[in-house]
């Protein structure tokens, strides 16, 4: 097993861990509801499921 020679400084593994920052999610409104949703995903609203400006399902009682 590989064991590192010198300990690494708090610097230098700050430097490597920058990259795993958590990004902002892609948010979209939609041309018919004007509701904000995930880019590329369905979206409920009000008892409809919307996909690219269109009704996908409907919920019935």
């Amino acid at each position: 097993m590989a064991h590192p020679k010198r300990r690494q400084s708090k610097s230098r593994r700050d430097k490597r861990r920058n990259h795993l920052k958590m990004k902002v999610p892609l948010l979209v409104k939609c041309s018919l509801t004007n509701q904000k949703h995930l880019y590329h995903h369905a979206h409920w609203y009000e008892k409809k499921l919307y996909y690219r400006g269109k009704i996908v399902y409907k919920k019935e009682k």
